[in-house]
């Protein structure tokens, strides 16, 4: 696919250490202003993608360009017009949250920095707060500063990894909604996360495993291309029943949702018949249900196979 102003188009990206290969033939392509999901276990390659895709890393083999720069030897030129958001805080506890602003300011080396720090305080609703240590902030509040801190050198690319881990919910409602703001500015987004309605609000994803990209596109595409057919169980007991259900024809794989439990699999009409007999016998209700983006990533795990397991 040839997306018209692509600000990530690589092709093959491999990286190694030592004997492991952490990510291994990674393709991607992502348009200005698009936000795009990244999505997969711990361990997958999310962040060393990340990292290859900012210039903190040298792809051991693969091509393409970042920003127009080219990802295998114009790092610095990317690392200028990217902001990287870690998974961890790594501002100064002992610096208030305008201290940390210029002190990052003085590192770019920015021209103007005292107006682009007011400006950053501004957006980013901190300006009541400028003063307070860093180190006293709530997660959320962290997560602003650290998000502040990342845009004082307008980035064209916003590269975010797990940027919510750890943040109440309306913590993370409130920076999807700057996030989206800033799409809608222009930037493009590259957001890692483990939460499923999170990748809803991205406009495409990509889901990793084992280092591998195993499928991309926009969250209804990728539901759609599996041809998963998902049926609601509930009634008295079910719980105990997952793994009988597990054992039925068809049945590839059962979830709990609540007191529900999600039965899915690929040949439809088996899977309903399989299930109506089932839920007679035990006198349970059954509904078909909508397949959800978990239900696809818990399905495309299944297939997923750790080149490390003998």
């Amino acid at each position: 696919m040839n997306l018209p102003e692509a600000v990530i188009d690589v092709r093959g990206l491999c990286k190694r250490f030592g004997d492991k290969t952490v990510v291994d033939g990674f393709s991607l392509q992502v348009a200005k202003g698009e936000i795009h999901g990244f999505l997969g276990p711990n361990g997958s390659g999310k962040t060393t993608t990340i990292r290859m895709l900012c210039g903190l890393l040298t792809p051991d083999a693969g091509e393409g360009r970042c920003l127009g720069h080219d990802v295998l030897r114009e790092s610095d030129a990317i690392k200028r017009e990217v902001g990287y958001m870690t998974q961890r805080f790594s501002l100064w506890d002992d610096l208030s949250i305008e201290e940390n602003l210029h002190f990052v300011g003085r590192m770019f080396g920015l021209a103007g920095r005292r107006r682009r720090v007011d400006q950053a305080l501004d957006e980013l609703g901190l300006g009541g707060r400028r003063r307070q240590l860093a180190g006293t902030l709530s997660g959320g509040w962290k997560q602003r500063l650290a998000l502040a801190s990342c845009l004082l050198h307008e980035p064209r690319l916003l590269l975010l990894d797990e940027p919510t881990a750890g943040v109440d919910p309306k913590a993370r409602r409130d920076f999807w909604e700057e996030i989206h703001r800033l799409s809608a500015a222009g930037i493009t987004v590259l957001v890692s996360t483990h939460y499923m309605d999170e990748a809803e609000r991205c406009h495409r994803l990509s889901y990793l495993a084992y280092g591998r990209l195993l499928t991309t596109g926009s969250g209804a595409d990728i539901v759609a291309a599996q041809g998963l057919s998902t049926w609601a169980v509930s009634g008295d007991g079910v719980e105990r029943l997952t793994e009988a259900l597990r054992q039925l024809p068809a049945v590839e794989q059962v979830a709990s949702f609540g007191r529900q439990l999600h039965v899915s699999g690929r040949d439809a009409e088996r899977l309903q018949a399989a299930l109506e007999g089932f839920v007679d016998a035990h006198q349970l209700r059954l509904a078909a249900a909508r397949p959800s983006l978990e239900d696809v990533f818990m399905h495309l795990m299944r297939s997923a196979r750790d080149p490390l397991e003998p």
